[in-house]
């Protein structure tokens, strides 16, 4: 079994304390987020095979990823697009972020961490143009480090809308949805961008998105993680949502958690809620959050 850790919040970031201390007692408990009781995830082998950590700051944990490595062989997938302030309110800078995420492939190799650039989203502050340059720019940086970039479109969900729509209206721009052939369009020529500095273009659970010289993204992928491991991780593909290409797993992060203010989370209610959840987390307890 593969542990996900977390697609629904930033656990490296601002809960490494507790998953230190998970993965030294050997299982987490985890608030079933569709309602019914809570239920177990084994943190060490047979129960599980790696551990995929999801983050935009590595940093909190650094010091503890041989730790880690010792108790489970993991991935990183770390996400970064560098937007402006009224998008990504407490992300960390460009630059801090990519020196982090050489650090990490030097002592685990390129094979340990996979750069995505998530969402893609058009606004007044974020235009294609802009995209295409922080595209170029960021491959430039990332050249040698990792050796996949996965990318998506922004989606629109209810929750997330309404969030961009908050911002939008405080800090005084536009956003939009642009049709599928401008999706296609835009997605096609960062793929073209991340192949000239060497780097393998994926797309996340948007088929009806991929074009030549773009495959689909297995996120949670088993064959990196056993290439990591040095043994053979099974696994069947058993994705999140239509069109996900991902390995089976088992997510131990809670929504509603995750500080870092993008205003397009698909993950978070509001910043308050998270801020709130955040405050009252308890490093020591068996789940992230109390129900």
């Amino acid at each position: 079994m593969i542990v996900s850790a977390s697609y629904r919040t930033d656990i490296p970031a601002y809960y490494g304390h507790w998953l230190m201390k998970r993965l030294a007692a050997g299982y987490a408990l985890v608030a079933n987020p569709y309602g019914g009781p809570d239920y177990r995830v084994g943190l060490r082998r047979p129960e599980a095979d790696a551990l995929q950590l999801w983050t935009r700051n590595i940093g909190p944990v650094k010091d503890e990823l041989d730790t880690i490595a010792a108790i489970l062989p993991f991935a990183v997938t770390f996400t970064l697009t560098g937007y402006p302030r009224p998008l990504e309110r407490a992300t960390l800078p460009a630059d801090r972020a990519v020196e982090q995420m050489r650090r990490v492939a030097r002592r685990f190799g390129p094979r340990s961490i996979v750069w995505r650039y998530d969402p893609v989203l058009l606004s007044d502050v974020t235009p294609a143009d802009w995209h295409r340059a922080q595209m170029a720019r960021l491959a430039l940086a990332l050249r040698g480090v990792v050796d996949e970039v996965v990318l998506s479109f922004a989606q629109p969900y209810a929750k997330s809308a309404r969030n961009l729509d908050r911002a939008a209206e405080e800090h005084g721009f536009a956003w939009r949805d642009p049709p599928d052939d401008e999706k296609k369009a835009l997605l096609g020529e960062l793929a073209a961008i991340a192949r000239q500095e060497g780097l393998r273009p994926t797309l996340c659970a948007q088929p009806h998105l991929l074009s030549p010289g773009l495959e689909a993204a297995q996120c949670i992928d088993a064959a990196r993680l056993s290439d990591i491991a040095g043994f053979d991780i099974a696994a069947k593909e058993k994705g999140n949502r239509p069109g996900c290409a991902c390995a089976q797993s088992r997510d131990i992060g809670a929504y509603d958690s995750c500080a870092q203010g993008c205003a397009y989370c698909y993950a978070v209610r509001s910043s308050g809620v998270a801020q709130r959840n955040l405050a009252g987390h308890d490093p020591h307890a068996e789940k992230l959050l109390p129900r």
